[in-house]
């Protein structure tokens, strides 16, 4: 790929990036201070500034590394921003509404993302692709996200919110689960698959489910925006 391709790659891939998962992390923390938790409010993770929430690996060398390496699929992280969940008012039912605030922000983001498509026209001519592929990427982006941690299985926040709403049988042997929910999620999206390929099975049953919800969410915006 030509230096000049790659700045221009990078420049419409990180710059979204980077601010969805900015906005989603001091959405967690914004909405755990308010419902009486103030870790984040006291580290300073309660921020637009992404200095605050980046991570130098998860943020910007692996998003760039699956690039450059014309992944079929980008994929990036933040640092975590911290919630005592024991310090919110009514612990079980907030730590609902604090798991729900990263993607709710992140579909807020693509919902804006996707209504500007209509100002382009106010773009300068030598601009305009630019603005369009960072708009373009940032409801891909900010879609995806909310997709992907939505997913019920701990730490993600789909398994804090399922962990939150299940019955104590169900709810206790799920959030036992958390210490080992990044080895699940590798389990099912790249051992699983790779094996399914040797065994000539396709096994990227949880990659379908996620391609096939992010189309119809993307669909939906765009159809709300007058884009579809």
């Amino acid at each position: 790929m030509p230096l000049n391709s790659t700045i221009y790659a990078v420049s419409v891939w990180v710059l979204p990036l980077v601010i969805a998962i900015t906005f989603h992390e001091a959405a967690h923390g914004f909405v755990a201070h308010r419902l009486g938790d103030n870790t984040a409010w006291q580290l300073g993770r309660v921020s637009f500034n992404p200095l605050k929430h980046i991570d130098p690996f998860g943020t910007l060398l692996l998003p760039a590394i699956l690039l450059l390496s014309h992944s079929p699929f980008l994929f990036g992280y933040a640092k975590p921003v911290p919630v005592n969940f024991r310090a919110l008012r009514h612990p079980r039912l907030d730590m609902v509404w604090v798991a729900l605030a990263g993607p709710a922000t992140n579909i807020a983001l693509a919902l804006v993302a996707a209504a500007a498509f209509h100002l382009l026209g106010l773009a300068p001519a030598n601009t305009a692709q630019w603005f369009a592929d960072n708009l373009k990427n940032a409801l891909v982006i900010n879609v995806v996200l909310a997709v992907f941690n939505m997913l019920p299985i701990p730490p993600l926040d789909g398994g804090r919110v399922a962990v939150g709403l299940l019955p104590n049988a169900l709810a206790v042997p799920l959030s036992r689960l958390e210490p080992y929910g990044m080895l699940i999620l590798i389990g099912f999206l790249i051992l699983l698959p790779m094996v399914g390929t040797q065994l000539g099975l396709n096994l990227d049953v949880i990659s379908t489910i996620l391609r096939t919800v992010t189309g119809y969410v993307i669909w939906l915006l765009l159809l709300v925006t007058g884009n579809a």
